[in-house]
């Protein structure tokens, strides 16, 4: 039991680490706007390993962020939101762990599909809502002149959820496709 614990602590490490690589690819689209392909690993490892796990690496991956100098704080609460909270929340997206795992044992397809999209939503939209929170109170007065600080943070933070969702579903989809054993860790 110790060493299933102590592997599955090693591996959150590995997809972190994987994250954070991935998360120093240029994906940004103007300002503000951009694709977290971190978002990838991460999901996968929830899918493998379920919520706890998951957010624990999640957080770690936030910290990786202050590591190595990829983090933008305007204020310490801000920080805290947006790199501790908000990558800790990836680990929703395990909630799903049991069901998916179910369906590639039984070799339904559609359920993998149907479950990868599900955990990838819930696992973008809990990241993001904090993004959200942090944009709203801290990247408030960015906003263009005369636009509702609100709307900004929606707009800046949603496109961006958007978009990796569906990135990280394809991904995945692609995964489940050609290598479904890594949706299923060895015991």
């Amino acid at each position: 039991m110790r060493n299933e614990r102590l592997r599955v602590w090693i591996e959150g490490t590995i997809f972190a680490a994987l994250a954070i690589v991935l998360s120093l690819v240029p994906t940004n689209i103007g300002t503000g706007f951009t694709v977290s392909l971190g978002m990838i690993p991460m999901t996968l490892f929830a899918f493998r390993r379920g919520f706890v796990a998951a957010t624990a690496a999640g957080f770690l991956w936030g910290v990786l962020h202050f590591l190595i100098g990829n983090a933008s704080i305007l204020h310490p609460l801000q920080g805290f939101i947006e790199y501790f909270v908000a990558f800790a929340f990836v680990g929703f997206a395990g909630i799903v762990r049991k069901p998916l795992q179910l369906a590639f044992r039984e070799n339904n397809q559609f359920k993998q599909y149907q479950f990868i999209l599900i955990g990838t939503i819930m696992g973008t939209v809990a990241r993001f809502f904090w993004h959200f929170v942090a944009g709203y109170y801290f990247w408030g007065s960015y906003a263009p002149e005369g636009m509702n600080p609100i709307w900004y943070s929606f707009i800046a933070n949603g496109g961006s959820a958007l978009a990796t969702g569906i990135v990280t579903s394809v991904v995945l989809f692609i995964m489940a496709k050609t290598t479904p054993t890594l949706f299923l860790p060895k015991k």
